[in-house]
């Protein structure tokens, strides 16, 4: 195979499991694996040329997704199918691709979604699983997941959100709007829904983390406002660990012609965000 035209953008969905990989973004450190050398090699080897992808959302290492979405430029001329079937008969076990769709050159992953939607999974029991052990946190104290939803209802809108920004966060801005998030349970499992228009770095697994502050009794429904409120990371509780959290699902506008966000893979008696 060889580049065979002009360029041309496709967009891919992916799904991958975190739990070896040094996270998202490519570290150019043989010691480090990461989900976007592993996809470009693979990426490469179906276009027989280098290939270079832009994400909607960098994920941070031992997370998951479910949704992520990217997208990179070619000029090898290939069926949507090679892209989808080629690629994942080379990519390694944790990593598959769910779509490929060519669009407008002017797609941009990260810049042309209109929000991100993450899941948090907590087992709630004592006992630890091993089936679960990577694929989602563990808290063993009781938690009420009632309690942990009214209390999130105080994140929605358009807010600063410097008390659950994670140190290091480059974004020029706190400012952040919450769309929608719900927090529910199914059987042992809680599962905190969240979505926004864009989020900051450890934003979700802070928020996570206080929740389940709120959740165990440890504080007050009232307390997720008060700490948006103080603007300070000093007062939230612990960044919840990164095992729990999926990206489920990047939302676009209907006129890129992309398929839909799939249903989040795990938990599924628990329906997604509408």
């Amino acid at each position: 195979m060889s580049p065979e035209g002009p360029l041309h953008r496709l967009a891919l969905c992916i799904e991958y499991d975190g739990s070896i990989y040094s996270g998202w973004q490519a570290q150019r450190d043989p010691q480090r694996l990461t989900v976007q050398e592993s996809l470009e090699q693979a990426l490469s080897r179906i276009a027989d040329a280098p290939v270079h992808t832009v994400c909607a959302g960098r994920t941070d290492a031992g997370v998951h997704a479910c949704g992520q979405v990217v997208h990179f430029d070619t000029s090898a001329s290939r069926p949507t199918r090679a892209w989808t079937l080629g690629t994942n008969s080379v990519l390694p076990p944790g990593i598959a691709v769910q779509w490929a769709e060519r669009v407008a050159p002017d797609f941009h992953a990260r810049f042309s979604a209109t929000s991100r939607t993450y899941r948090y999974l907590i087992l709630n029991r004592p006992e630890r699983s091993p089936l679960r052990a990577l694929r989602a946190s563990r808290e063993r104290r009781p938690l009420d997941a009632e309690r942990m939803d009214e209390a999130a209802q105080a994140l929605l809108g358009e807010q600063d959100f410097s008390a659950f920004r994670g140190a290091g966060c480059q974004s020029r801005t706190a400012m952040r709007c919450v769309q929608a998030v719900r927090v529910r349970r199914a059987g042992a499992l809680v599962c905190m829904d969240i979505r926004a228009n864009a989020f900051l770095l450890h934003m979700v697994r802070n928020i996570a983390g206080s929740l389940i502050h709120v959740g165990a009794g440890e504080a007050g429904i009232d307390w997720i406002a008060e700490l948006l409120a103080s603007r300070d990371r000093r007062l939230a509780a612990c960044t919840a660990p990164p095992q729990g959290l999926y990206l489920s699902a990047v939302t676009y506008d209907a006129s890129w012609g992309l398929p839909p966000a799939a249903p989040p893979p795990l938990a599924e008696a628990i329906a997604p965000l509408e």
